[in-house]
């Protein structure tokens, strides 16, 4: 797959960790829609829409909640450097959303199994009956970001 980013005057470290991140991106955006998709259906209610705040907001909150799921189960493993590195990924600048992402980024930097268990993660995220998920009934927060500015 060829680099996509527009700027291509990035060092070789910042395009790996925009590729990274595009990457994890769509990840966590799979999971999570396929979640939203999976509560409707199960609620008997009719697909999520595009133009639908509500739906926005339970999308929203299934991305903050996987993500604070992944942090929960892939940061007790962390060497003392590790836990350093992910610890500035951290403090990075934005939302706890935008927070959560640059972690994940740098736990798929350092971690070799990161997308292995990045995948059993997100199995049992879905196939677990309300593990921080809504229906798009319920609402907490915003992930403009990821939303694209929703």
């Amino acid at each position: 797959m060829p680099f996509r980013h527009p700027d291509r005057s990035h060092d070789l470290v910042t395009r790996i960790e925009i590729e990274v991140r595009e990457r994890l991106e769509e990840a966590v955006d799979y999971v999570c829609l396929e979640a939203l998709v999976r509560a409707r259906r199960a609620a008997g209610l009719p697909p999520p829409a595009a133009d639908s705040a509500e739906d926005k907001r339970a999308y929203t909150d299934n991305v903050l909640a996987f993500l604070r799921l992944l942090h929960r189960d892939l940061a007790p493993d962390l060497t003392a450097e590790q836990r350093q590195k992910v610890a500035g990924a951290a403090s990075a600048r934005g939302d706890e959303s935008a927070r959560l992402v640059a972690t994940q980024v740098a736990l798929a930097r350092l971690l070799p199994d990161y997308w292995t268990r990045f995948e059993a993660i997100s199995t049992r995220y879905l196939d677990a009956p309300g593990e921080g998920r809504t229906s798009g009934r319920e609402s907490r927060g915003l992930l403009g970001r990821l939303l694209g500015g929703g």
